[in-house]
């Protein structure tokens, strides 16, 4: 196909089928949270998610109970094929306690959540006021905060 007849596409005149972009996927990465107990249940996981349109891999981390999914891919079809496997899954609950304004709440703090990880919280849902996230970095110098570095 050479360039007029890509411009000729994209802009919709000519003979050739509409350029649309409405119907491209996007290049990303799904992360779900799958209730697996053996190597057998990571295998059927692994196949059923690899037999998807669009997927260039799939990883899976049994002891943190985690599949990333990595393609060009929608993430709800990514979880209805994980369920369809018969295993509980979700999307990926979890977040790096350091993205969290206040990772020991209760709505956060999750005991089974991987060392590092607290649950992510909609603020929203569950306060119902905006909270507002300070940077890490503004506070990291200040006199009010007992961990600021005392370089000074």
């Amino acid at each position: 196909m050479g360039v007029g007849e890509y411009w000729s596409d994209f802009m919709g005149s000519g003979n050739h089928q509409q350029y649309n972009i409405k119907n491209k996927k996007q290049f990303q990465t799904v992360e779900l949270r799958v209730m697996m107990d053996c190597e057998g249940c990571e295998l059927k996981v692994k196949k059923a998610l690899s037999s998807l349109d669009g997927v260039k891999s799939v990883e899976i981390n049994r002891k943190q109970q985690k599949v990333t999914v990595t393609g060009y891919v929608e993430p709800n079809k990514v979880l209805k094929k994980a369920k369809s496997t018969k295993k509980k899954a979700e999307i990926w609950p979890y977040v790096p306690y350091n993205m969290v304004a206040h990772p020991y709440t209760v709505q956060a703090y999750d005991k089974r959540a991987p060392p590092g990880y607290v649950r992510r919280v909609d603020y929203f849902a569950t306060v119902g006021t905006v909270t507002t996230y300070e940077d890490p970095y503004t506070t990291m110098f200040s006199d009010e905060n007992p961990n600021a570095c005392s370089i000074m």
